[in-house]
């Protein structure tokens, strides 16, 4: 059995925790939180579970063999770092780490000691987007053109992060598991409509390489919760809706064709494809356990995760560059280049 401890067991740490003790082969040893009411919350519903108010001390802990940190993004770094250089697994909430530079120091201290690094980019390891992922691998969907994802609705307003770090982290984590190419350049606005908050909505571009293109729109302002992405390829089309209770994940054999004919291409004939609707089956299993047991085996036979410590240290970029563009009105900034300058 694998020891886990998690750090923080605020509001998404108690999810960790829990599906930790629902997968075989780990075990929830220890958690630390700096709120006795939180370390008595862990308690109750854990009995036998190690409860320490420092993190540090969760660390040093001999039956814990892997750290999953779940506090807010500004301490990840460190915790992080030290649960490397104690020879501890990691896997920490999302983002990452709060700039390139940290994230990258935390990917090359995981790698010089041959220790997993995994990031909490749940979205990952849902049902519906491993099947999307599945289906575009297998060439179903043909080459992808764009991905266009709205994600919005009424809170939750956070102080330390803005709407992008918040909800536009997911996005950026989904096409990172899901693009076959790279961004090259991000180009996004944000306005804050609340005094002395961060950014609360934004509407955001991404190119990359091959000439794919996705548009993001993310808000805290938004009467409705809505959680609908459209993903266009040469062959089909993907409407995925997680608001849905059952067909998350609609495909349809619909597009536009140049017909094959010589002479110049401004005289081909285009005609539209307009075939069925099918609804491929959706595992039910829960994300955060699926995630875990890629934890697990990530640490107990070396298989790779979708969410390695390079995803999100590429989603981190992204993020990084997003922001600035917000400052500068929507100008592009290349990506690349931030390791370095962050």
């Amino acid at each position: 059995m694998t020891g886990i401890g998690v750090i923080g067991y605020g509001y998404w740490g108690p999810n960790l925790a829990r599906a930790i003790s629902e997968v075989e082969g780990a075990t929830l040893c220890a958690v630390a939180d700096a709120s006795p009411a939180a370390l008595a919350r862990a308690g109750r519903r854990h009995s036998g579970t190690e409860l320490l108010a420092d993190w540090r001390a969760l660390i040093a802990s001999s039956a814990v063999e892997a750290v999953v940190i779940a506090t807010p993004v500004h301490t990840h770094f460190e915790m992080a770092l030290a649960a490397l250089q104690a020879g501890k697994h990691v896997l920490v909430e999302k983002p990452m780490t709060d700039s390139p530079m940290k994230a990258q120091r935390l990917v090359d201290e995981a790698r010089r000691r041959s220790l997993v690094l995994m990031v909490d980019h749940t979205f990952v390891y849902t049902g519906a987007i491993m099947t999307i992922g599945e289906m575009i691998a297998s060439g179903k969907i043909g080459d992808l053109y764009c991905y266009d994802s709205t994600r919005v609705n009424l809170g939750i307003l956070r102080n330390d992060v803005s709407v992008i770090w918040d909800l536009a982290v997911h996005d950026f984590a989904i096409l990172d598991f899901l693009m076959p190419s790279r961004p090259v350049a991000i180009s996004a606005s944000a306005a804050a409509f609340l005094p002395d908050r961060p950014d609360t909505m934004a509407h955001l571009s991404v190119f990359y390489e091959d000439g794919a293109m996705a548009h993001l729109n993310v808000s805290w302002m938004s009467p409705v919760k809505i959680r609908q992405t459209m993903i266009g390829g040469r062959q089909r089309m993907i409407i995925y809706d997680d608001m849905q209770n059952s067909e998350k994940v609609k495909v349809y054999d619909r597009g536009v064709d140049l017909a094959a004919q010589e002479g110049d291409i401004r005289e081909q004939r285009i005609s539209y494809r307009t075939g069925e609707m099918w609804a491929p089956a959706i595992p039910a299993k829960e994300a955060l356990v699926t995630e875990i047991e890629h934890f697990v085996a990530a640490m107990n036979h070396g298989t790779p995760a979708p969410s390695g410590g390079e995803s999100g240290l590429r989603v981190v970029e992204m993020l990084t560059a997003a922001s600035r563009s917000a400052t500068l009105r929507g100008h592009p900034v290349e990506l690349g280049t931030l390791r370095k300058a962050s």
